[in-house]
C-alpha cells in the first residue's frame, strides 16, 4: 500500500509470509469463482476493506486473514475453511464470509464466529452467486453488508432446478467425473432469494414477484438510501427497480424500464445519489432520444446529465456533488473518421446537471478507469505508445484535479513493442486494428492476413491500449498482416449497434468481418488470396463460422473453445440474442454451427478449408460437447479437421507453458494451412 502523503509503499500482507512458503491451495468453491471472474493469478487477488479504508479482509488458500493497513500488520483467523469472499463491516467490527455454503461472521479480532444461513440442503448455498450471476450478469457477490452493520442482504440459491450435467477427465479415468448445475438456453434456472440477516440473529425474506422479474442482477446498500434491487424479466426485455423496506422486507417498485430487444446491465447502477435521485444508465433509441441519435445516456433522477456526445459505459463514483463515470465518443460527437476508436475516458459530472468534464492526464486516445476516496483519485490510464498502464494520484483542487504522484508497476515490460494502426473502415465505419510485421517495408509486398476477432456481445478488442495489441504484434511478426474488427455486436460504440445481432448473431457478426477485411484491403497490404482467422470462445465461434459459410473468404482456421450448438449455452446470454429454443428453432438453427441433423448452413459443394478445433476438456462455460459435436458433424459430411484437446484446462488456458505452445501451435497451423514460409 502507499501513503497518500508522502509516496511510501510498504507490504501489508506477503503471502509467502502468510503461507510460511508452502504452496497455496484452492477449494473447489474458490477456483469456481475465480473461473466466473476470469481471475488467472495466484496470492491475495482480491480484498475488501471497512469504511475508513483501516482494516481489510481476504482470503488465502481458503483460509480467511485480516489486515490493519496503518501498521502493517496481517493475521489469521480462526474460522471454518475453505473462506470464500470475506468482506469486513462498513465499522471495521466484524468480517462477513462464506463458509461450505454458510454465510458467517467473526469479529475483527477473531471472536464470536457463527453462521447466520446454513444451507438447508445440498443445493443450497447463502451468500454467493447462483452462476448465471456471475458468468453473464457481472454480479459475483451474493450478499451486502448495511451501512450501519448491523445486518446483511443475502442471496440465498437453491440450484435443484438446474439440470446437471457431467464434465470428465478422460486423462484421469480413475477420476470420479464432476457433476455441474448447468442452465442451458430454454431449460430451468437456480432459484434466487434474498434475506434480510441481522447480527441478532432475525431473519427477514425479501419480497418481490420472483415469477416476473426472476433474475436478481443489482443490489446496491448505502446511506443515501434504503436496500435498491435491479430486477429482471427472463425475457431481459424489463426491468424493476425496487426499493426494500428493511423492517418488513416488502419491496416497492421505484421505476419500471422495458425495451423491446433487451435491456442491457451496466456496472456501478443503479444506486442512490446522496439527495435521494435514482442514478442509472439508460439506452434510448433515434425515436426517444431528444437529439435522434441512439445513445446510452447517464441519469440521475428525471434529469438526463450526458447526451449523445458521449457512449456511458460504467458508474465509478457517486460524490456528494458530481458523479465520476467512463465513456466513449459517442455517436453524436465527431463523425466516426475523425474518431480513434477503443478511447475509453474517466469523465465527472455534477450531480444536478452541467458542464461534462474529462479527467485526464493524456492528451492521446487512451483506456482509462479510476477509483476515489475522499478528495484523492487514482486514475489508471493505458495508451497506444507505452506499455502497460499508469497510475497516477490526483488530489481534488476545486473543480480541477491537481497530481500529486504515481503509483510505481512491478508488471514486467514486455519483450516486444507493438505498432497498431486503429481507424474506422467500411460503409459501418467498423472500428478496426492493423498490426504489420515490425520493419515492414512496402517493397516486402502483400502479408497474408489473420483475422483475429472476438467479434461478440460484450468483447471489444479495439482499444487504445498498448498492451491490448501485443498477441496480434507476435502473430504479424511470424509473417502475417493481423486485423482485428469489432463489428456490430461488440461494445462501446451505441445502444443500436449492440442490439443489431438480436436473432441475428451469424450473420451479422460475420458480415462485418467480411466488410472491414475487404473494406482494409484498398490501404494495407493485404493478400486476400491468403486469409485465415483465430478467436477463443466467441472468436472461436466466430472463425469456425468464417470457414464453413464463407469459404470464399476465409482459407483457414483457428476455433477456441467455440459455442458450436446455442443451444448448448446458458440462459442469460443464449436467450437475449436468440430467445428460447422451444419458441425461436430457426433463430438457433441459423446462429449454430450444428443442428441435429449436422451442419447448419454449409451447402454440400462449398469448398473445404482447413479448420483446426482446440478446447479445454475441464472448460465448465462452454462445454467440450460443443467441440465433439462439430467434429461428428465435419466428420460425417467428409470434411478433414484436427481437434487438440487440452486436458484439464478450462475456459481460459491460464498455464503459462500450455499458453505459450498453444500460440506456437496456432502459428504452425496458420502458415501451413495458408502456405506461409519462413
Amino acid at each position: 500500500m502507499q501513503d497518500a502523503a508522502d509516496g511510501k509503499e510498504r507490504i501489508a500482507a506477503d503471502p509467502a509470509a502468510l503461507l510460511g512458503g508452502a504452496a497455496e491451495e484452492l477449494s473447489a468453491e474458490e477456483r469456481a469463482r475465480r473461473e466466473r471472474s476470469r481471475e488467472g493469478t495466484a496470492g491475495i487477488v482480491g480484498y475488501a476493506t471497512d469504511r475508513c479504508v483501516r482494516t481489510a479482509g481476504f482470503a488465502l488458500s481458503g483460509r480467511l486473514f485480516v489486515a490493519d493497513l496503518l501498521d502493517g500488520a496481517a493475521r489469521e483467523l480462526a474460522t471454518p475453511t475453505p473462506v470464500v469472499d470475506p468482506r469486513p463491516s462498513p465499522d471495521g467490527r466484524h468480517l462477513a464470509y462464506v463458509a461450505r455454503g454458510a454465510l458467517r461472521v467473526v469479529t475483527a479480532s477473531g471472536e464470536d464466529d457463527r453462521a447466520l444461513a446454513e444451507p438447508e440442503s445440498g443445493t443450497v448455498t447463502w451468500g454467493l452467486a447462483e452462476f448465471i450471476a456471475a458468468e453473464e450478469m457481472s454480479r459475483t457477490r451474493g450478499y451486502w453488508w448495511s451501512p450501519d452493520s448491523d445486518r446483511l442482504l443475502a442471496a440465498r440459491v437453491d440450484d435443484a432446478p438446474v439440470h446437471r450435467w457431467t464434465i470428465a477427465d478422460p486423462a484421469r479415468p480413475q477420476a470420479e467425473p464432476a457433476r455441474v448445475a448447468y442452465p442451458a438456453a430454454g431449460t430451468p434456472n437456480a432459484e434466487v432469494g434474498l434475506y434480510l440477516l441481522g447480527l441478532d440473529g432475525s431473519r427477514t425474506e425479501v419480497v418481490w414477484d420472483r415469477e416476473r422479474h426472476p433474475y436478481l442482477a443489482r443490489v446496491h446498500w448505502s446511506a443515501a438510501g434504503p436496500p435498491l434491487l435491479l430486477v429482471q424479466s427472463r425475457d431481459q426485455r424489463e426491468v424493476a427497480y425496487l426499493s426494500v423496506d428493511v423492517a418488513t422486507g416488502a419491496t416497492s417498485v421505484t421505476l419500471t424500464e422495458k425495451d423491446r430487444i433487451w435491456l442491457e446491465l451496466f456496472a456501478g447502477v443503479p444506486a442512490w445519489a446522496p439527495d435521494g435521485s435514482l442514478v442509472r444508465i439508460v439506452d434510448e433509441g433515434p425515436e426517444t432520444a431528444p437529439d435522434g441519435k441512439s445513445a446510452r445516456v447517464l441519469m440521475a433522477g428525471a434529469q438526463r446529465l450526458t447526451t449523445a456526445d458521449l457512449h456511458v459505459r460504467a458508474v465509478l463514483d457517486i460524490g456528494d456533488g458530481d458523479i465520476l463515470f467512463t465513456a466513449s465518443p459517442g455517436d453524436g460527437g465527431q463523425p466516426a473518421e475523425r474518431r480513434t476508436p477503443g478511447d475509453i475516458g474517466v469523465y465527472r459530472v455534477p450531480l444536478g446537471g452541467g458542464e461534462v468534464a474529462r479527467i485526464a492526464q493524456e492528451e492521446a486516445p487512451h483506456v482509462a478507469s479510476a477509483q476515489r476516496g475522499g478528495d484523492t483519485l487514482v486514475l489508471s490510464t493505458a495508451t497506444l505508445g507505452r506499455p502497460g498502464a499508469e497510475a497516477v494520484v490526483l488530489r481534488h483542487d476545486g473543480d480541477r484535479p491537481t497530481r500529486t504522484g504515481t503509483i510505481a508497476s512491478y508488471a514486467e515490460r514486455p519483450v516486444l513493442s507493438c505498432a497498431p494502426r486503429l481507424l474506422h473502415t467500411g460503409e459501418r465505419r467498423i472500428p478496426a486494428a492493423v498490426v504489420l510485421p515490425t520493419g515492414y517495408t512496402e517493397s516486402d509486398g502483400p502479408l497474408p492476413v489473420l483475422m483475429d476477432p472476438y467479434g461478440g456481445p460484450h468483447g471489444q478488442r479495439v482499444v487504445a491500449a498498448h498492451n491490448a495489441h501485443l498477441t496480434a504484434q507476435w502473430f504479424a511478426d511470424q509473417g502475417f498482416a493481423v486485423v482485428t474488427a469489432d463489428g456490430r455486436g461488440t461494445p462501446g460504440h451505441s445502444p443500436a449497434w449492440e442490439k443489431a445481432v438480436a436473432h441475428r448473431l451469424a450473420p451479422v457478426t460475420l458480415d462485418d468481418q467480411v466488410e472491414a477485411l475487404r473494406s482494409l484491403a484498398g490501404e494495407f497490404p493485404l493478400d486476400l488470396t491468403r486469409v485465415g482467422i483465430r478467436g477463443w470462445s466467441y472468436g472461436g465461434y466466430l472463425a469456425a463460422l468464417a470457414v464453413l459459410r464463407r469459404p470464399d473468404v476465409f482459407h483457414a482456421a483457428v476455433a477456441g473453445a467455440p459455442v458450436t450448438d446455442w443451444r448448448l449455452y446458458d440462459t442469460h446470454y443464449t436467450e437475449r440474442y436468440c430467445g428460447t429454443p422451444e419458441a425461436d428453432p430457426e433463430v438457433y438453427a441459423e446462429s449454430s454451427l450444428i443442428t441435429d441433423e449436422g451442419l447448419s448452413g454449409v451447402p454440400e459443394d462449398a469448398p473445404h478449408r482447413p479448420l483446426m478445433i482446440v478446447h479445454g476438456l475441464a472448460d465448465d462455460n462452454v462445454v467440450v460437447a460443443h467441440a465433439l459435436r462439430l467434429s461428428s458433424a465435419l466428420l460425417a459430411a467428409g470434411r478433414q479437421h484436427e481437434v487438440l484437446p487440452l486436458s484439464g484446462v478450462t475456459h481460459m488456458a491460464s498455464d503459462a507453458t500450455v499458453a505459450e505452445n498453444l500460440l506456437l501451435l496456432q502459428v504452425g497451423f496458420l502458415k501451413r494451412s495458408l502456405g506461409v514460409t519462413g
